[in-house]
């Protein structure tokens, strides 16, 4: 851990700080080189990354000249972020984008020199420090995406604020960055990567126990998530100060060969507490296995490795020929399996694995084979649908082993979601409704103390050789759920009437008036005093990947079309798309292709055919609004405002926004969103308790007439 100085300066807030971080991306949003939090972030992150070299540097200067010795910076003069960060009214505008685009620019201090990416690129570790590579890997993937310079001096003046000498502000920024990182990662759609469920990294860490000593590796690694957890983790066994020494320098290691992940797991590491994170930036699958040997191999490996990706031919080299695999995941399984230690003490890991492995045959078997003949499988942990929205609605499974001798049987673990967060049409996890730790344990007590129960179940060695080595055992005890008894069960289902009926006493009333409001003229509304057409067009790169979405139609809503290169995209112009906005289809929205635009999809672009509006709040609640666009006047309003032949009919925004529909005051507003949303919640409460009723008498008549 960083060894804090005292600040001069007044600590800022948690609450400060959150202003802080939102200001910066509000002034973010302004530029028109970034579009959505796939933009903001990284550009956000590198600017703070560079603010925290510059405070750390200076901690460690003053402790040098404390001790009398020499300092060396790893960043010089004058690039230092004290150089032209600090200063409020420093370099700025045209100058400062020249400054830190360019390969030669003006610098701060009136010279000509290298450009400050241009500079950091090109550091090198012979000259003060591994450090220095770090900087340099770090920013030969990073691209300064702001093009208003006047913006950039006030993001940069923003971060100046944040003070990276303090425990408190790095532990509550570190909080505030998780938050941001999920939002990228929830903007990023299908992207092609699964980011690990923070509950799902929380378990695993824990169930493995990594011992302050050990060395922890992921491969697959990120933004870092199994590496921050196992760093807290570890934090806590730290006594003194030659135990702090072990964890900053020899416990946590990791491999992500994507330039943006790359920076970011490198910032939320720095911004937990790892000062030196030793984060791999090539391909963890580059090396042949037969060449890994004992100085390459670590005690625990703890990994959600990329599912379904595809590796150039040179790589599928490096495994043996019977399991070379187009698939991702089975070639990282092979790399973990064999890093771990064997000697003096047996390596351990947990791996996040999609369904397909536990029972494809071929590559998948083979490798499954070899996994319990030489290696000590205890452990699956199977998880049910949705645990990994809203990056994909795969099922996953978490392997366990170890080298602790050979697999003599597994131990199966079901895991369920729990029925009072099921609907009987989607007894799965959502983005409404995520996995929680909580959920988890009594996974958590099973585990301390094993036994066959409900959810859990173990199967020998012999019945796995017999099954060619599959994984895929179905839950036997599946049928002896344990069942509330019947009166608990009505209590259960007369629990939300009473509280509804309650509810509904309340707010009717205030809902009598609903019927004469909307029949009155005066509260007819056109669409054109709450919607605004707005038109941010795009400069379309060649070579960066840009989401495209597009609206279905009869109300299902705004989804991602496509992710595609710049140079790919064919019709001009292209608009830039923002959460909460309303997106209409000009051929079909006479057919319901309208919907709001999700948070996922900030940022995605969008040709002329659809048409974007921003909303006025003021007028229309949210939620009246999205009963608004469900509604037959809405759908009708589209209808007429869309002009031509059958076969050809577009809509017209001037006409459309000239439509009237009945819009009531908003406390009204409020009022019919409470109501529904009261009889939706109390409606699926009651089935809840209804499908435990069923089962729960399905069990007792199999029970008595047994």
């Amino acid at each position: 851990m960083v060894r804090k100085t005292k600040t001069t300066q007044p600590l800022t807030t948690a609450q400060q700080l959150g202003s802080l971080m939102k200001s910066a991306r509000d002034i973010m949003r302004k530029d028109k080189g970034l579009s959505g939090d796939l933009d903001r972030l990284p550009m956000l992150t590198w600017v703070m990354f560079l603010k925290f070299l510059g405070d750390l540097e200076q901690i460690h200067e003053q402790e040098a000249i404390m001790a009398g010795k020499r300092f060396r910076s790893a960043i010089e003069p004058p690039y230092r972020w004290r150089d032209w960060g600090a200063k409020e009214d420093g370099i700025t505008g045209d100058e400062l984008i020249a400054f830190i685009n360019n390969e030669e620019a003006i610098r701060p201090d009136g010279t000509e020199g290298p450009g400050l990416f241009a500079y950091l690129r090109s550091l090198q570790s012979s000259n003060g420090g591994n450090r220095r590579d770090v900087i340099a890997i770090v920013f030969k993937g990073v691209v300064n995406r702001m093009i208003n310079g006047y913006l950039l001096r006030d993001i940069i003046n923003k971060i100046n604020g944040i003070h990276f000498n303090s425990s408190e502000e790095i532990h509550t920024l570190s909080h505030l960055y998780e938050s941001m990182l999920k939002e990228m990662r929830d903007s990023a759609g299908d992207s092609g990567e699964f980011y690990t469920p923070r509950p799902v990294v929380r378990f695993m860490v824990e169930v493995i126990d990594p011992r302050l000593g050990e060395t922890i590796l992921d491969p697959a690694c990120g933004t870092g998530g199994f590496l921050v957890e196992t760093f807290n983790h570890l934090e806590k066994q730290c006594k003194t100060v030659q135990d702090r020494e072990t964890l900053q320098t020899k416990s946590i290691f990791g491999g992500e060969a994507k330039p943006l992940p790359y920076l970011l797991v490198q910032m939320n590491l720095l911004l937990h507490g790892l000062e030196s994170p030793q984060i791999d930036p090539l391909n963890s699958l580059r090396f042949p296995l037969r060449e890994i040997g004992d100085k390459d191999r670590v005690d625990i490996i703890l990994t959600n490795p990329p599912f379904g990706g595809e590796e150039e031919r040179g790589i599928l080299g490096n495994f043996p020929e019977d399991k070379q695999t187009g698939e991702t995941a089975l070639l990282f399984l092979q790399l973990i399996m064999r890093k771990l230690k064997r000697h003096p003490k047996p390596g351990r890991a947990g791996v996040v694995v999609p369904e397909s492995v536990m029972g494809d045959i071929g590559v998948a078997q083979r490798i499954r084979q070899e996994l319990v003949e030489t290696y000590n499988l205890h452990t699956i942990v199977r998880l049910p649908r949705g645990v990994f929205e809203p990056y994909s609605d795969i099922q996953t499974n978490l392997l366990f082993f170890d080298c602790f001798g050979i697999t003599k049987g597994i131990w199966f673990y079901q895991h369920e979601v729990p029925i009072e967060r099921q609907s009987m049409r989607n007894p799965c996890y959502t983005r409404i409704y995520p996995l929680r730790y909580e959920e988890l344990e009594p996974l958590l007590a099973w585990w301390e103390n094993r036994k066959e129960i409900h959810a859990a179940w173990y199967v020998p060695k012999s019945e796995i050789v017999a099954r060619g080595y599959s994984f895929d055992f179905r839950n036997p005890n599946r049928t002896e759920t344990e069942y509330a008894v019947p009166t608990s069960i009505v209590s259960a289902i007369k629990r939300p009437l009473d509280r509804a009926f309650n509810s509904f006493a309340e707010l009717v009333p205030k809902a009598n008036s609903l019927e004469a409001l909307l029949n009155d003229k005066g509260f007819r509304r056109a669409l054109g005093t709450f919607l605004v057409r707005v038109r941010q067009g795009a400069t379309v790169e060649p070579d960066r990947v840009y989401k495209q979405i597009t609206v279905r139609l009869y109300g299902n809503g705004v989804v991602l079309r496509q992710m595609m290169l710049g140079r790919d995209i064919r019709t001009r112009p292209q608009f830039v798309a923002q959460a909460g906005q309303l997106i209409m289809s000009r051929i079909d929205a006479r057919n319901g292709a309208f919907g709001l635009v999700p948070n996922e999809l900030d940022g995605a672009l969008v040709s002329q055919d659809f048409p974007l509006f921003e909303i006025n709040t003021s007028v229309v609640e949210p939620g009246f609004l999205a009963l608004l666009l469900r509604s037959d006047q809405f759908a009708e309003a589209c209808k007429r405002a869309s002009r031509g032949t059958t076969n050809r009919k577009r809509l017209k925004e001037d006409l459309f926004l000239t439509e009237t529909v009945l819009i009531p005051p908003s406390d009204i507003q409020r009022t019919v969103v409470d109501l529904l949303g009261l009889m939706r919640s109390t409606v699926n409460e009651v089935l809840t308790a209804a499908s435990a009723a069923n089962e729960a008498i399905r069990a007792l008549a199999n029970y008595i007439f047994e």
